[in-house]
């Protein structure tokens, strides 16, 4: 699916694309329906930079093109976002994409390689992915294989991990957000409905999630954190397994039905919430006095391990489910675990007790050198990795911490910030190279003077 570039530009130039629609054709076949003025108005840079293969997709707040950068062949997305300055809306959930993506760098997490404004307009450019998750469910209507049902489960584990740990929570974790690469590479993206959160719960917006992947508190309009991403986590696992969504609700007392209708009964203080709730006015549940089960619904396609791990991501009180150390660190994924570990690359450490102050200074050198080399030749996303983003984000400020309302877009905008772990080794490797070249030149001014 191409569109020739030569067609492209002729059609930019030669029409008042005003809202326009044009039928592209190649070898007589029609490919797509595109609306020209998005085009036009991403034609003036990205086509010097990138040329326009197709349209991946296109949504509420944007289109997504499949482009190739001219120089260096390497595929990518740009997203490009519609009414970014006018639409505060639009101009918020943009913004905070970006900054989210921005701090968020890890293997699982898709990658952002530029972002670029023009004319009012916000453009992400991503590292290319073949397919989601969605798109691989249609092909594979009854499910995937249990080994990769669990691979791609650890995967999206470690990247919820890493969203955590920097007090983010997605929020929108859904087959369509869950990107495919090569050798079953999973990367979470879409962060337009993540968010920054406090320690503990707190009443955030509740029409977040699409409504299949939507825990409990979050139907209920209740205080969430991050359990809402476990409880989604626990949805594509039964998603993937059987090919089936685990939770098709058509509105949401009727999710919260089919919940019930599978798990059981609301805890007590939920289903009060249920009664108070103005939404929920004059409704009430069928009885449900045997519900199907997770261990029934799923007997004979998942193992008893992954069924266990199921259930405690599938917990109805937020406070009794799994946390996402707790998941990762789960039996289903011991093969997993010793896999990461064989790719990490360790630290050394100082042992400076009982050396001259000398020694102790040139062993420092050489230590923090070799630490140097081993963080960056070691690849993204592995335990060194996470430990360098680890300093970095104690040694600056978060940027996710200042209000979405005063952001502007020329605050996120801006190359990534340098390690200041790795601008500190540098000085140290420069420094002792300044050293030696001043000791060099010292002695050859001493033998000059001997000679003279």
């Amino acid at each position: 699916m191409k569109f020739p570039a030569s067609t492209l530009g002729d059609e930019v130039k030669d029409k008042d694309a005003k809202g326009e629609v044009v039928k592209f054709v190649e070898n007589g076949e029609h490919i797509k329906d595109v609306n020209l003025r998005i085009i036009q108005i991403i034609y003036s840079y990205v086509m010097n930079k990138y040329e326009i293969l197709g349209v991946i997709g296109e949504g509420a707040y944007g289109v997504v093109l499949k482009c190739r950068h001219r120089e260096t062949g390497e595929m990518v997305a740009v997203k490009k976002f519609k009414d970014s300055e006018e639409n505060e809306d639009v101009r918020r959930t943009t913004l905070r994409e970006l900054k989210m993506l921005r701090a968020l760098k890890q293997e699982n997490i898709v990658d952002l390689r530029e972002a670029f404004r023009r004319k009012g307009k916000l453009y992400l450019v991503f590292e290319y992915m073949e397919k989601n998750m969605l798109e691989l469910l249609e092909d594979m209507p009854n499910g995937v294989n249990l080994e990769k049902v669990r691979h791609y489960v650890y995967q999206l584990c470690k990247a919820i991990q890493w969203c955590h740990m920097n007090d983010i929570i997605h929020r929108d974790i859904k087959p369509e957000n869950l990107l495919i690469g090569k050798n079953d590479s999973l990367k979470l993206c879409d962060f337009g409905f993540a968010r920054n959160i406090s320690a503990g719960k707190g009443l955030y917006t509740d029409y977040v999630a699409t409504r299949w992947y939507r825990s409990p508190e979050l139907l209920l309009a209740a205080a969430y954190g991050k359990a809402v991403d476990i409880w989604s986590i626990g949805c594509i696992l039964g998603e993937l397994s059987d090919g089936q969504p685990l939770f098709p609700g058509e509105s949401e007392i009727d999710q919260l039905y089919v919940i019930q209708k599978i798990i059981g009964p609301l805890p007590p203080h939920y289903m009060q919430m249920f009664y108070n709730n103005a939404r929920f006015n004059g409704l009430k549940f069928p009885a449900v006095t045997k519900p199907e089960t997770l261990k029934h619904r799923y007997q004979g396609v998942l193992s008893g391990v992954l069924l266990d791990f199921m259930e405690r991501t599938l917990m109805l009180d937020p406070d009794d489910r799994y946390s996402v150390d707790q998941c990762l660190q789960h039996s289903t994924f011991q093969t997993d675990r010793l896999m990461s570990r064989k790719n990490s690359v360790p630290l050394q450490h100082i042992n400076t007790h009982a050396i001259s102050k000398k020694r102790k200074n040139d062993l420092i050198d050489h230590i923090r050198s070799e630490n140097l080399k081993n963080m960056t030749s070691s690849r993204p996303g592995s335990a060194n990795q996470d430990r360098l983003s680890r300093m970095e984000t104690d040694n600056r400020q978060n940027p996710l911490e200042r209000e979405e309302t005063n952001m502007d877009i020329t605050d996120v905008i801006q190359p990534p910030v340098q390690s200041k772990f790795l601008k500190q080794a540098k000085n140290v490797l420069k420094s002792s190279v300044d050293k030696l070249v001043s000791q060099k030149e010292s002695d050859t001014q001493n033998n000059s003077t001997l000679e003279f």
